[in-house]
């Protein structure tokens, strides 16, 4: 059974820094794309804020770039999102997202709340 879970979320001031880890468990083939979404407010759509792919290319929204920093582990089916200078318009759940190589299967995880307030 496949399983994605999101950590490291939480209560942070204004200017500061989060680092959020995602970890994935009984995927059998290899890992295409790993990313990061964000849903700011119920009802609104997730949006993008960062994707990896398997050779480390990477995109970011243009409200993180900069401040955001996308990392992965292969070796650990890991995903990470470095987040610094936080505003309190990056308040939201973060979600990571999968994409498998060979079936292109897309698993989400639950989420992790992030707080950005003084």
């Amino acid at each position: 059974q496949v399983q994605v879970v999101e950590s490291g979320g939480g209560l942070v001031q204004p200017g500061g820094s989060l680092r959020l880890s995602c970890a994935a468990s009984g995927i059998t083939e290899s890992i295409k794309k790993m990313a990061w979404y964000r849903r700011q407010a119920p009802g609104k759509s997730r949006e993008l804020v960062a994707f990896i792919g398997d050779v480390g290319g990477t995109i970011y929204s243009d409200s993180v770039k900069g401040r955001f920093t996308i990392s992965r582990d292969n070796t650990k089916n890991m995903v990470y999102l470095q987040m610094n200078s936080l505003k309190p318009e990056d308040t939201a759940v973060y979600y990571c997202n999968l994409q498998t190589s060979q079936t292109y299967q897309s698993y989400w995880g639950q989420g992790t709340q992030v707080i950005v307030s003084s």
